[in-house]
């Protein structure tokens, strides 16, 4: 069968998917918050262009129900509901919408999160206990260090789970206290085989965390917002840089930020099919790769 068309609307997203022969996409970079966090949320980018930046309007800005149904409209068959502490005493309150909405939500993989504070070890037993699948952590708004001590304990929950954490730790889209690929080679150093999921594959440092995932096994990297419309405004991608992802298919893995993006769905899949890595390298980048690393072949 021949590929279908680039899609260049939501619309057509099924029929390209339909032509690699995939029953669908696996998002490992979707946010599903509490209404009062996402509005915080929502409002930061919606000041993001008095700073300088490029606007960034909210193009899902719907209600939970109307996010869930655009994404099995578009044919997203699971979608991590990616949460992430930024203060003392919020994590337990966000797994714990986490773990409703999965529970009400067949395609929502269970998504966790912790932060560095005493009792973190207790936080990430519950979410395993419950059957969390995948863990958020966000560097930069956080305001921590992967480092910090309090996390030792945590770490090696979730590296002995096998479970993978999605790690905001690059520094853009502006440079935090602890963000860069530093601390990051020294928690792998620590947790040899901790899996981390790098969010926006550690843009702005593209090749760096691209190294990192290419020579240590358990390091992967995910497309958000990687290559699109907005991002090659603020952080280009460097030149030969799909050459060094086009052998990476096994490490990387699909994410869009949706529904906080300011452009289609479709987008993101058009600039990478764009790239011209193969359909081969399109199958496992959305769909074969994340399923093994989630072992998500009961839920599908």
């Amino acid at each position: 069968m021949a590929v279908a068309p680039v899609p260049r609307s939501d619309a057509e997203v099924r029929p390209y998917f339909d032509s690699l022969g995939l029953p669908g996409i696996i998002d490992l970079h979707v946010h599903f918050m509490p209404s009062q966090v996402l509005e915080k949320v929502w409002a930061f980018f919606d000041r993001v262009a008095d700073s300088g930046a490029p606007p960034w309007p909210i193009t899902y800005r719907h209600s939970e129900e109307e996010r869930v149904r655009t994404l099995r409209d578009i044919g997203v068959k699971a979608f991590s509901t990616l949460n992430y502490a930024h203060r003392p005493g919020m994590a337990q309150w966000l797994n714990d919408y986490s773990a409703a909405f999965a529970s009400r939500h067949a395609d929502a993989i269970h998504s966790a999160t912790f932060y560095p504070e005493p009792g973190v070890e207790t936080v990430v037993a519950d979410s395993l206990n419950q059957g969390a699948r995948i863990f958020k952590v966000h560097i930069q708004v956080g305001g921590f260090s992967p480092l910090d001590r309090q996390l030792a304990p945590a770490w090696e929950l979730i590296q002995n789970s096998g479970t993978p954490v999605v790690i905001h730790c690059g520094n853009g889209p502006h440079p935090g206290e602890y963000t860069g690929p530093e601390p990051i080679r020294e928690l792998i150093k620590r947790y040899p085989s901790l899996v981390l999921i790098i969010a926006h594959a550690g843009l702005p440092e593209y090749q760096e965390y691209a190294d990192l995932a290419a020579n240590n096994p358990h390091v992967y990297l995910d497309t958000t917002m990687v290559g699109t419309s907005y991002m090659e405004q603020v952080a280009p991608i460097p030149s030969g840089y799909q050459d060094t992802l086009a052998g990476l298919s096994h490490k990387v893995v699909f994410g869009t930020d949706f529904p906080s993006i300011p452009y289609s769905y479709s987008h993101q899949i058009q600039v990478l099919e764009g790239w011209g890595l193969g359909s081969q390298w399109m199958k496992n980048v959305l769909w074969h790769t994340p399923q093994t690393l989630l072992r998500l072949g009961r839920m599908l």
